[in-house]
């Protein structure tokens, strides 16, 4: 289903990689993945999250901090996809892949003990797209039975009416660009932050912290048929959980030395608040 990002023909598969009739030629790496980030579609030499905070993100996910709200994603867009034999998920700026595959799993596990025991096991496509070439890599060389690309959320390199559904958690995105590979009447799911989100860090920050709003965003092409607010108090356990959370956001480049030496010493609690918005295609 990749289309080249150059020509926006289709991509042919070969054993190297992939291929577009005008022979724009995107090797396959090592780990899996495809490159489809073209220079003329970077905004700096290596754009998207670092190494670093790759393995950040993926400490701190993986020890479950953020599983609930994982676990509501996958619910939500599995109430949508049950009666979907095959369903072909993208993962709009997936990162090092947690969501990605926890969703794919929790969509095939529920498809599965639908189905007679005699059936096959259910197909469950997910693809995950994201700038950072680091990221990519991490869940590629973890999640071989995924499909990931370096690519541009403004400049999707997917065929038309690809995927029967879209997740797209804080990603930057162009809504026509969204309309346009998802399927008829299939869905998109969204994750922002809602008012009270890290409202403990901003206060550190800020003399007069401003909320995120909650105002449900329009998305062209869509209707928004339904909002879950999900919240909850994490309470870090040592300095490095709470510095594994500082750098997977963007508040944590604005903490002073002083402040961030202060949060490390007391560790408190931080609130996470999030809005989980679906929308279906008109």
């Amino acid at each position: 289903m990749y289309r080249c990002p150059l020509c926006q023909l289709s991509l042919q598969s070969s054993p190297s990689g992939y291929q577009c009739p005008n022979r724009h030629q995107f090797d396959r790496a090592k780990e899996g993945y495809v490159n489809l980030l073209p220079v003329q579609q970077k905004k700096s030499l290596d754009p998207g999250d670092s190494a670093e905070m790759i393995q950040a993100r993926r400490s701190f996910l993986e020890a479950g901090f953020y599983q609930p709200l994982s676990d509501a994603v996958n619910k939500m867009l599995a109430s949508v996809l049950q009666q979907q034999t095959a369903p072909s998920i993208l993962d709009i700026g997936c990162g090092e892949g947690y969501y990605s595959n926890r969703l794919q799993h929790f969509i095939q596990q529920q498809q599965l003990a639908a189905l007679p025991t005699t059936d096959p096991a259910p197909a469950v496509t997910l693809c995950g797209i994201d700038i950072s070439k680091a990221a990519i890599k991490a869940a590629a060389k973890k999640y071989r039975q995924l499909q990931f690309a370096v690519a541009s959320s403004y400049h999707l390199p997917f065929a038309d009416q690809s995927f029967s559904a879209l997740l797209r958690i804080y990603a930057p995105s162009q809504s026509s660009e969204l309309a346009r590979v998802c399927k008829a009447s299939g869905w998109l799911c969204t994750v922002t932050p809602a008012p009270q989100h890290l409202i403990e860090l901003k206060q550190k920050i800020y003399q007069e912290p401003r909320l995120h709003s909650a105002e449900i965003a329009e998305e062209a092409g869509f209707s928004h048929q339904q909002r879950q607010q999900l919240s909850w108090h994490w309470q870090p356990q040592s300095p490095t959980q709470l510095e594994q959370l500082l750098q997977m956001i963007p508040l944590g480049y604005r903490l002073t030395a002083e402040v961030r030496q202060h949060l490390m010493h007391e560790l408190p609690a931080v609130t996470l608040d999030f809005y989980l918005d679906l929308y279906q295609r008109q």
